[in-house]
């Protein structure tokens, strides 16, 4: 039985405006929709008022800045066409006179994400580079091919990734780069030391990996407390005398009891740089609780003021910051305690402070939002300086004091913003906000055309309560209308009350707005395996591989819409990519009777092609029986959309780009072949050499604007 509770969400000071029939248009254009800039890479000066961030304008990607007090927007580039080309890790000088960034891969992929990206066909792609120009305006000069840049705290130079080591390059670009090392792992993860005379790094060894420091060309690299472990995110103490780091296993050992999720437990652990010893400082739980956070930023390793080490840990059951004293015996403090997790965290520039994005709030709703939070290091005492209905994330500490952010609400696109506390003030819930970049919202996007996604909780067979949000088409038309239900990929991943700070689903939340628009019922759902709702959710048993609980909560929520009595119960589609893709396949394969149609987006459809590594077990490890080898590989058979071919009825649209970096074009591939012995009404559109992010706007206009015609084919009476 499916029961559910339902509010709508009350948008402060416009919901006389935009939910007033006057206001409110039957239709908004997909070109209207799509029009609406995405701003990300939110970046500041160590000193100064100085802001650097890049805007997606319908495929035109530039780095935009601002300085106060007045924070006028201003275009630094001038990339004028759309060619699918990623601006990536932005950051200014410590002065602020420079931006640096990247620009060219895929950097949302699991494999391949340096490599040119290239949907237009150029016959010379280009190349994945770092770039450098002045804030004041003038040509952007390349630092050559890397990735992963990062500033000297001297300002005078670039290092960064490339071919396995570390590069050198001047901060103007007046020389080429050069090599700093040549060893044996793979380098990653550069941090200059205070002085910028040193640079923490970390050099993976395949199945090990050690912290490394290196000094200059004369000075050999030492490696702190090297071991069979894998070390990672080192930082510097503000003396630069001692570096904090992450410890974890190595690989190897015995092979999982079974297919569900294994602890990861991990410590934190404190080096002499002089004499390269180090101290555990903390060991977490051997549970799942306790494993490596698998949220936004990892462990999220800070040293902060008062010679405290602050960190991220689900040891409660929510992925909460911590801190401790780096040298002393005192536990970790919980410093955001409730039924909330931390994101996009910060550390003030004197170390006081962290900021983060935080499900957290006294607003109905508030866990399906963001809004910027403030606690100090050393008290469990966080605040919420933006309450209310809207969405805000990516706190980023200005070198003034002050803090900017990105944000809007279930109508306004999101921009950035600086809290305008007065100078040497903190800010408050009460501060007023100095809105930076709204005028690149085209004119012909019309807010009022959006309707205000409801909180829908409804609750799956198997006790599990899941969040939805409910995007109701205006009034008119049919008494009972065809409904969409959308599932988001990931799974990691929480769809909101507004516009997301993802830009893959960003797009699906103007999708949804769009279908809405177009008179569907649309829900989207946030099913267990998805963050916001605490660690069982995040982590459930028999999920994914080891039995695709997940499904109940797609399932149930069709039966949901089924029973709502302004739905045709005939007309439910179903769409999604990535694992939405996944879990899309699973429900036109189990429940055709439930799902009339369907839009299967680059999902992963066969568990078992990859020869095992998903459960755990391959032939060659013969301390697991063969017996036990099969039976993970028929449990993981089961979980996927493959083993339910023979149940399929319902029609499906396949999308996919054949340069997929997260899920290989041979899954989709694959499950067309076994679909047509079998009949099923299928069509299929092929993106050529673009990726899973679908990186030019053109593709990705081509893509929203065929899942509503499809959807609107099969399910239009």
């Amino acid at each position: 039985m499916v029961t559910f509770r339902s509010h709508p969400i009350v948008h402060a000071a416009f919901v006389a405006l935009l939910l007033s029939p006057s206001a409110v248009s039957a239709q908004a254009t997909l070109d209207q929709l799509m029009s609406a800039p995405f701003a990300t890479n939110i970046a500041a000066a160590a000193t100064g008022e100085r802001l650097a961030w890049t805007l997606n304008e319908r495929g035109l990607r530039n780095v935009w800045v601002a300085e106060g007090p007045r924070f006028t927007a201003r275009r630094l580039t001038a990339y004028l066409i759309d060619d699918a080309q990623e601006l990536n890790a932005v950051q200014l000088s410590p002065d602020g006179s420079r931006v640096v960034y990247t620009r060219g891969g895929d950097y949302g992929s699991n494999f391949d994400d340096a490599l040119p990206v290239n949907p237009t066909g150029a016959p010379f792609p280009n190349k994945t580079e770092i770039w450098s120009v002045p804030f004041a305006g003038g040509a952007p000069v390349s630092l050559g091919e890397g990735e992963d840049p990062v500033i000297s705290p001297r300002g005078d130079v670039v290092v960064f990734t490339r071919a396995r080591q570390l590069w050198s390059a001047p901060l103007d670009g007046a020389k080429p780069a050069v090599r700093l090392f040549d060893q044996r792992g793979t380098a990653s993860d550069p941090q200059f030391s205070p002085d910028g005379g040193r640079i923490a790094f970390v050099s993976g060894r395949g199945d090990h990996a050690f912290v490394g420091v290196y000094t200059n060309a004369q000075t050999p690299i030492q490696y702190l407390a090297p071991s069979t472990n894998r070390d990672w995110a080192p930082r510097w103490a503000p003396d630069g005398t001692s570096i904090v780091f992450g410890r974890r296993a190595g690989a190897g050992g015995p092979p999982p009891r079974n297919s569900d999720i294994q602890p990861a437990p991990w410590s934190i652990w404190v080096a002499d740089v002089a004499t390269g010893e180090a101290t555990k400082r903390w060991a977490s739980d051997k549970t799942l609780e306790g494993s490596v956070p698998s949220t936004d930023g990892g462990i999220n390793l800070h040293w902060a003021a008062g010679d405290r080490i602050a960190f991220l840990s689900y040891q409660d059951g929510w992925p909460h910051l911590y801190s401790m004293t780096a040298r002393g015996s005192e536990n970790p403090m919980l410093l955001t305690p409730g039924n909330h997790m931390a994101e996009h965290i910060a550390l003030s520039n004197d170390g006081r402070h962290l900021y983060y994005s935080g499900n957290l709030g006294i607003t109905p709703g508030d866990i399906d939002r963001r809004h910027v939070v403030r606690v100090p290091v050393d008290r469990a005492t966080p605040e919420v300086l933006t309450p209310g209905t809207g969405v805000e994330w990516m706190p980023t500490p200005l070198g003034s004091g002050r803090v900017a952010a990105i944000g809007g609400t279930a109508q306004r696109v999101p921009s950035p913003f600086v809290l305008d506390a007065a100078a040497g003030a903190p800010a408050s819930a009460n501060t007023p906000r100095i809105a930076i970049g709204e005028s690149q919202i085209p004119a012909e996007f019309l807010a009022a055309k959006l309707v205000t996604p409801k909180t829908v909780i409804y609750t799956a067979s198997d006790g599990v309560k899941v969040h939805g949000q409910l995007f109701e088409p205006p009034p008119g038309g049919a008494a009972r209308k065809a409904a969409v239900l959308y599932v988001h990929g990931g799974p990691p991943r929480q769809m909101l009350l507004g516009w997301h700070y993802g830009d893959y689903y960003w797009n699906a939340y103007a999708m949804n707005q769009y279908l809405a628009s177009r008179g569907f019922v649309v829900l989207s759902i946030n099913y267990r395996l998805g963050i916001g709702y605490g660690h069982d959710f995040h982590r459930p048993p028999h999920a994914g591989v080891a039995g695709a609980s997940e499904y109940l909560d797609v399932k149930a929520a069709g039966e949901w819409l089924r029973a709502q009595p302004n739905v045709d119960p005939k007309r439910i589609g179903i769409y999604g990519g990535s694992y939405g893709g996944y879990l899309t396949a699973l429900a036109l394969g189990r429940n055709s009777d439930l799902f009339a149609t369907g839009v299967d987006i680059h999902g992963i459809h066969d568990m078992t092609a990859d020869v095992g590594s998903r459960f755990g077990g391959t032939a060659w490890r013969y301390e697991r029986s063969a017996a036990r080898i099969d039976s993970l590989a028929r449990l993981a058979w089961r979980s996927s959309p493959v083993s339910a071919v023979n149940t399929w009825r319902s029609p499906v649209l396949f999308i996919h780009a054949d340069d997929d970096r997260n899920v290989r074009f041979a899954q989709t591939v694959d499950l067309i072949q076994r679909l047509r012995v079998r009949n099923v009404d299928l069509e299929e559109i092929t993106i050529v050499d673009d990726t899973h992010h679908f990186m030019q706007h053109a593709n990705q206009k081509r893509v929203n604007a065929a899942i509503a015609a499809y959807l609107e084919k099969k399910l239009r009476p």
